[in-house]
């Protein structure tokens, strides 16, 4: 069964390496080119992050839409200025200090006016008062001054008698991490790459290769933010995943060319055989991942279309940097890619069948069924925390303790209830104007008798006596499962049988809504990103059981990472380690962008070690040789991109962002489990349980000659 393959140099990619190889000068110049062309372009052209996280269809967005429509310069955003005077929050002193604060907040962009101390709220043992300023738009729409010069502000209103909080979602008002989470991964994955080639030249080259793709792919998402809503965090998203796919399919490339020189190939042809293999691997791999993050536009939240297309873009020119820029370096690097050694590094044995890979595969394969079955009771012993896991948006109530914000929300839950902390709004339309007053004050009284309202304010008329609002304050604290109730209680009570069209929005009924979209949605995208996936593996190794298994696997890779994820957000002993000493809800669309972010990245390692076994398999028929040697020859390679991957993804943790970092942390830990349980126990077990039906392709699907196909090849 010895397979022939058409000449290196002869594919595209090979011709596409040789090129790059042969004109590397002209190739890096046109890459710097292309950073300067992107930088400049987006700092002149670039758009601001700005999105709405309204839910299509819902009620909530109703409710925007009518305070924006009839309560002018006014958006359902606030922010807060707390502050707590143990003499009287209402003495003369403290609301002297306060209103001259506030009117120093009307002169900031995206502030609304007219608030004063009038308009607080005091506790009942009068020492804690909070005002509300409406904001003039989305709060992600406000300029990041703005924020910092509220929290300078109420840092400055604060003295000895009175202290002062400004908190609210804008950019700027949120604390610094100590130490940047994209620093911290990117010198872990240096040493990975030092202790993995041993040499400094070969260990720099996925380093250059990620910065400068990076580089080029943020300048293309600021272009993007322009033309389509993008929120500020896809850029920390976008980041992550180009920095992690770039050194990992350059080291998978490099590894491959340092396996041709060993075996005495020249500088160029080693590049095209690297580029022909482990290129075309690469290329499926990285197709994968760029058509799972699209799969994000199947949830039908317009938010999500902006992290889709800037994760895409960081994906796609990463990896058209290492198609390109990468042979371009191994050009210059030439023989010289083992220069500046690192003293006490071994490289990998010449022989791979007689690595520690080959050696643990072989065990594995000993005892497929217990290997299999240990393997599936782990990783759901992993994924059942991933029951417990409770969608919501956190509140500054989960904010580390002592920060600004986290103060703020302490000093309004003592003297108000927790419930102050995320009112609710009853948006009521009135077309009859003081007709329908009546039907205004039935409905506030029926909000009143509801359990869970502490306190319901009186209605408030548009200038043209159209609409009204309602504020309404929950007794528990917005992230509660007993607010989410309220929430739908009043909907069906009360609201319904007002005689009006009323809507319930305000930042909490939001995240209800968004939270019964996404679950509504969620089938439909999972279906589509596996069907997706499923079809593009077939097309690379026309063997369809190959590409169901991979599916599978995945699968199981994605819920433990879930799994760790709902045991982080309880708090406890796992969520202390990361700065989470609380409960904490989990943001809707964090499970929907790990999805479509793991199920790409792991088919990455699928690929890399499918299609090293497929390809001993067709040299020499035997399944359970090519199970072991297609292990072999990629166990090495596969650990330190996954422990580089995972050094990037953690480092996520260090972000003062709660959902970075439980995205970075399920992230990592998919990346952990699918490296080590699955792709180094469970598929060399499954494999060798399937033998040769695994590679069973159907007459249709077969090339000309009547075989399958492999992506790449393996030496």
């Amino acid at each position: 069964m010895h397979q022939t393959s058409e000449a290196p140099d002869r594919t595209p990619l090979g011709r596409l390496a040789s090129v790059a190889f042969r004109r590397r000068r002209t190739v890096v110049l046109g890459w710097l080119v292309a950073l300067v062309v992107a930088t400049v372009a987006s700092m002149q052209l670039g758009g601001d992050f700005v999105v709405s996280y309204d839910t299509p269809g819902s009620e909530s967005q109703a409710a925007t839409r009518t305070i924006d429509r009839e309560f002018g310069g006014r958006s359902t955003d606030e922010v807060e200025i707390v502050w707590k005077d143990a003499a009287g929050a209402d003495r003369p002193r403290a609301t002297a200090t306060i209103d001259g604060l506030l009117a120093r907040t009307e002169r900031l962009p995206g502030v609304g006016d007219g608030v004063t101390t009038k308009d607080a709220a005091v506790s009942r043992d009068g020492t804690t008062a909070v005002v509300r300023i409406p904001l003039t738009e989305d709060h992600q729409a406000v300029p990041e001054s703005t924020g910092t010069a509220l929290m300078d502000l109420a840092s400055r209103a604060s003295d000895d008698g009175v202290r002062t909080y400004a908190s609210g979602g804008i950019s700027g008002m949120e604390e610094e991490a100590g130490m940047s989470s994209e620093i911290a991964g990117f010198a872990v994955a240096a040493i990975v790459l030092l202790l993995t080639f041993g040499s400094a030249v070969a260990a720099g080259l996925p380093l250059v290769v990620a910065l400068m793709g990076v580089g080029v792919a943020l300048g293309v998402g600021g272009l993007l933010a322009a033309v389509v809503d993008t929120p500020d965090w896809a850029v920390q998203m976008a980041l992550m995943l180009g920095v992690g796919v770039g050194i990992d399919y350059a080291l998978i490339i490099i590894t491959r060319f340092r396996t041709a020189r060993a075996a005495g190939r020249a500088p160029h042809d080693a590049t095209v055989e690297a580029m022909t293999t482990a290129g075309r691997s690469v290329l499926v791999a990285g197709g994968t991942v760029v058509v799972s993050l699209l799969g994000l536009y199947l949830m039908g939240l317009p938010y999500l279309h902006g992290v889709a297309l800037a994760s895409s873009a960081s994906v796609l020119v990463v990896l058209a940097a290492s198609l390109t820029l990468l042979p371009a370096l191994l050009g210059f690097a030439g023989r010289r890619i083992e220069r500046l050694r690192i003293l006490g590094v071994r490289t990998e044995p010449r022989d791979p069948d007689g690595a520690p890979g080959a050696r643990w595969a072989r065990r594995v394969q000993r005892r497929p069924v217990l290997a299999t079955v240990l393997s599936l009771a782990l990783l759901a012993l992993l994924a059942a925390p991933a029951t417990t896991l409770r969608f919501g948006f956190p509140d500054a109530g989960n904010d580390a303790t002592g920060t600004a914000k986290r103060e703020a929300y302490d000093l309004v839950t003592a003297g108000f209830g927790p419930g102050q902390n995320g009112p609710l709004v009853a948006v009521a339309a009135t077309p009859r104007g003081a007709a329908d007053r009546p039907a205004l004050e039935r409905l506030a009284s029926g909000l009143r008798a509801d359990r869970g309202v502490a306190s319901v304010g009186a209605p408030v008329a548009n200038d043209r006596g159209t609409a009204a609002l309602i504020q309404v304050v929950p007794r528990t604290s917005p992230q509660s499962t007993a607010t989410k109730d309220l929430v739908e209680r009043l909907r069906d009570g009360p609201l319904h049988r007002a005689g009006l069209q009323v809507d319930l929005g305000g930042a909490t009924a939001s995240a209800v809504d968004q939270g019964v979209a996404t679950a509504d949605r969620l089938p439909l995208f999972v279906g589509g990103v596996v069907l997706i996936s499923f079809l593009l593996l077939v097309a690379a190794f026309r063997a369809p059981v190959v590409a169901a298994k991979a599916g599978v696997m995945n699968l199981l890779s994605i819920g433990a990472a879930f799994g760790v994820v709902g045991l982080v957000a309880q708090g406890g002993w796992a969520g202390q380690l990361v700065g989470i000493d609380t409960p904490l809800p989990v943001p809707p669309f964090i499970p929907v962008i790990m999805f479509a972010a793991l199920f790409g990245l792991s088919m990455d390692y699928e690929v890399f070690l499918m299609s090293a076994i497929r390809e001993r398999f067709a040299r020499h028929g035997d399944a359970g040789a090519a199970v072991a040697e297609g292990v072999a020859r990629t166990a090495r390679v596969i650990t330190a991109a996954a422990a580089i991957m995972v050094a990037v993804f953690a480092a996520f943790a260090l972000s003062p962002e709660v959902f970075l970092k439980l995205m970075g942390l399920g992230l990592a830990t998919a990346i952990l489990v699918d490296a080590t349980i699955v792709r180094m126990v469970l598929v060399p077990a499954v494999m060798q349980l399937l033998g040769a039906r695994a590679w069973w392709s159907p007459r249709w699907l077969r090339d000309r000659r009547g075989r399958a196909t492999s992506p790449v090849a393996a030496d």
